[in-house]
């Protein structure tokens, strides 16, 4: 009988010990996906898109370029439905990914401008920790058929339950607990108090949201914008074994096809850059850029503008914010250039 009672008391633990820490993190992970939803507010305009949009007229693809460039309040004051596609650091396999999800709000005849940077055929990551920062926001708004090298393990831990993936931000939901843990330290190291675990979404984020200032400046410091670009040079160029890579090529082709497929009309751009970035690049690279580029537009049929050495830009340092992204009212001015110029967008005047 006492060997009938170890067993049972023994099945009971084995069933009570998992059911008890199973409900702990279910209660912690609700208010907990509240705090970690304040990392992703970068990505929160695709839920308004769920929301306040029936169709797109104009929109745009694209990584930071795009993110920071397109400015279409002109075009949204004529009543045109317009959206921003674009994230930081996003290659042409998330393009082609959102494309995939969201394509469908592009409405018959719209035009989507696809930007090309001059790392577009590579990846603006330089390490595996930001490229996996980078891929776990994609986890908060697209399906998981649609993204890329898909991870059940990332998707539970990251957006089903974050509570998993919290480390020291778990605090977040004990801020009293978190107050005295920090006062103890100071009392311990005065001075001394530092986060070594700052969440790697944040550390990525941040870093583009200082690549991108975009509060205009009367007085342009040249001096600050050459040792941005020699960053931002390094970032895109340094210690890439090769700049342009097969599958980014081919992943250019399938987003114009998709769009071609859905009578969505593709049209190429690159960005303007300020002469402190592009004077860096070499004619060599430019070279093959370009071949590659008007190469895919002449295949495919497809027109590409670029206003990399463009002069109404390239030594007007009043319209950027740093060496490569143009600040407020730049975007405002690529607009109206993009409007006048680009023949797509005629049918919109």
């Amino acid at each position: 009988m006492r060997k009938v009672y170890d067993v049972v008391r023994f099945i009971l633990k084995c069933i009570l010990i998992p059911a008890s820490a199973v409900l702990i993190i279910y209660a912690l992970n609700k208010p907990y996906r509240r705090i970690d939803f304040n990392k992703y507010l970068d990505i929160a305009k695709f839920t308004t898109l769920e929301h306040l949009y029936d169709h797109v007229d104009i929109g745009n693809l694209g990584s930071s370029h795009g993110a920071y460039d397109f400015d279409y309040t002109a075009l949204e004051e004529r009543g045109y439905a317009c959206f921003n596609f674009a994230n930081t650091s996003q290659s042409f396999n998330y393009d082609y990914a959102i494309l995939k999800e969201y394509g469908s709000y592009m409405s018959s005849g719209s035009v989507l401008f696809i930007p090309i940077s001059y790392f577009s055929f590579n990846n603006e990551v330089i390490n595996g920790s930001e490229a996996q920062a980078m891929s776990i926001r994609y986890y908060h708004f697209l399906s998981p058929e649609n993204i890329p090298d898909y991870d059940p393990y990332v998707d539970l831990v990251t957006t089903r339950f974050p509570i998993l993936s919290a480390g020291e931000d778990m605090l977040k939901i004990f801020p009293g607990f978190k107050l005295s843990l920090i006062a103890y330290a100071a009392e311990s190291e005065p001075g001394s108090i530092t986060n070594n675990s700052e969440n790697i979404n944040t550390q990525v984020d941040e870093q583009n949201t200082n690549d991108v200032d975009q509060t205009s400046q009367q007085t342009v410091n040249t001096e600050e914008f050459a040792n941005r670009a020699r960053d931002r040079y390094s970032r895109h160029f340094d210690n890439k074994e090769e700049y342009f890579l097969p599958e980014r090529i081919t992943e250019l082709y399938d987003i114009i096809n998709y769009c071609k497929e859905h009578e969505i009309t593709p049209v190429l751009i690159t960005t303007p850059f300020s002469s402190y970035y592009r004077d860096l690049v070499s004619e060599d690279f430019l070279n093959e850029f370009s071949e590659t580029v008007h190469q895919i537009a002449t295949d495919t049929g497809v027109s590409y503008y670029d206003y990399s050495n463009d002069e109404r830009f390239y030594n007007n340092l009043t319209y950027f914010a740093d060496c490569d992204h143009l600040n407020e009212s730049g975007c405002k001015y690529f607009m109206q250039v993009l409007i006048n110029d680009v023949d797509e967008l005629k049918k919109f005047n």
